[in-house]
Order: structure tokens, then sequence, then C-alpha cells
């Protein structure tokens, strides 16, 4: 399909994790040489114990190698005990609101912990609903660190290493469906306009209604921010709406 449509259709692929190492490796390998891929999906977590897991190290150090970037999804990785004896009345709410977004904050963090992305330098994540909450909690993260006693007495805290900051500026992308510019602001502030792609979670969020071809809240929410927070058509505008995507995924290069 994306052969008949050439510069329409692009696609990330999916790695068979429960494969032998050797046959994780041959899968990036033959995600690479197709010629409309542009990455792979992961979910936070992993192999089955996170992403800070060193069994996965191998694993990003090939998806890095091939130019593949991750766009890292979580999906319902919490405890269902998390939101109380009543969230059954209170639909999917609680965990698609809330549930994805610190899902995604605790998977990130425990690879910033555990020297993931020091060790994988070339690794590049884009991250679902803007970062989850790590362009509000980056600050908090690193008071933690610095105040950590036993992160200090293990000389992990050196003067010159990379902060969360640094790592959302050098190795993440984000993408733009948050839904409102309050939350846009603080994804562009944590990692600067030129690492943002739009995106709608189309079709996750269809219409409450018979006619599912009127407008979708979902997609005109995420237009409505983008313009809120960085001015309809300005320059920054206009690289969130697709031109960061075209230079991130490599839509313009051509078979």
């Amino acid at each position: 399909m994306a052969a008949r449509h050439p510069g329409r259709l692009f696609f990330f692929g999916a790695l068979p994790l429960t494969a032998p190492l050797d046959d994780v490796r041959a899968a990036v390998g033959a995600l690479a040489r197709l010629d409309y891929c542009r990455g792979v999906v992961l979910g936070t977590s992993g192999l089955g114990r996170g992403l800070d897991d060193p069994r996965m190290l191998p694993v990003l150090e090939a998806v890095a190698a091939a130019r593949l970037p991750v766009f890292l999804h979580p999906h319902y990785g919490l405890p269902d005990d998390v939101w109380g004896p009543r969230a059954a009345r209170y639909g999917h709410v609680l965990p698609l609101a809330l549930g994805f977004p610190m899902e995604t904050t605790v998977a990130v963090t425990r690879m910033y912990l555990a020297g993931v992305f020091d060790a994988v330098r070339d690794l590049r994540l884009i991250l679902a609903h803007s970062g989850g909450t790590l362009p509000f909690l980056a600050g908090r993260i690193e008071s933690c660190i610095l105040h950590d006693g036993q992160l200090v007495a293990e000389g992990r805290v050196a003067d010159g290493r990379r902060t969360v900051w640094d790592v959302l500026k050098e190795q993440v992308y984000l993408d733009a469906v948050i839904y409102s510019d309050v939350g846009l602001k603080a994804a562009i502030d944590a990692t600067g306009p030129d690492r943002l792609l739009f995106g709608t979670d189309h079709p996750f969020f269809p219409p409450l209604t018979t006619d599912r071809q009127a407008e979708w809240p979902s997609v005109r929410l995420n237009v409505d921010a983008v313009s809120a927070a960085v001015g309809q058509g300005s320059p920054d505008a206009q690289a969130i709406m697709g031109g960061n995507a075209r230079r991130i995924l490599r839509l313009d290069e051509r078979p």
C-alpha cells in the first residue's frame, strides 16, 4: 500500500520481543531495510521487567544503530487498585487520562536512572501524550536526584552529568496529543518546538454520535492547542503540524 502511494503512507514496525535476541536483532535489520518503515513501536514493559532491564540494552542498541526511532506508548501498565474500589463507576477516564501518562513518565525515568540514555547515545524516543508528565516533573526528578543520598554516595551525581532536561532536548521527541495549550507549552519548554509532532489519537476517540463523518473533537482540540500555544500559522506551528515529522522521520527520503 505504501509503495502504491509513495510519500503518503509510512509505518512503524513491531518487534518479536519473546523471541531469542538474535531473532530480535534480525527483525530490526529487516525493518530497517523496508522502504517505508520509519521506526518501531514499544510498550513500557519491554521483556517484562521494564525498559531499564539490562536485557533490553542490546535491543535498544540495535534499534539505534538502524536509525529507527522508538515510539513509546503505554498500555494499562499501572495496577488496577491504584484507581480505588469505585473505579468501575468512572469509565476509562482514570487509566486513560492519568494512568497512560504516568506509565510513560515512570518508564522513561527508570531508563534515565539506569543510564540507558548514556549507554545508547543514538537512541531516539518519541513519547506519546506529550511525554506524559515529564515536562511538568523533570525539575522535581532532578531535585530528587540531587538530594538522594544513595545516588550521591555511589558517585552517580557527578559534575558534568547529563540531566533529565538534557536528555529531553537531545534524545526525546514528543507527540502533541495533549488536548490543551497549557500542557503543550510545557512540552515545548521541555524539548523545544522542533521536537514536537502533531498527533490526534485517531481513531481511538471517535465522536460519540451516529455521525462518524462529523468533525472529531479529538482532532480539533489538538489543532487548537497548537494554535493557542505558538500562534496559528507561525513557523513553530508549521513545524509541529508537519515539518518536524518530515525531518525526524525522514519522510522526504525516497526509495
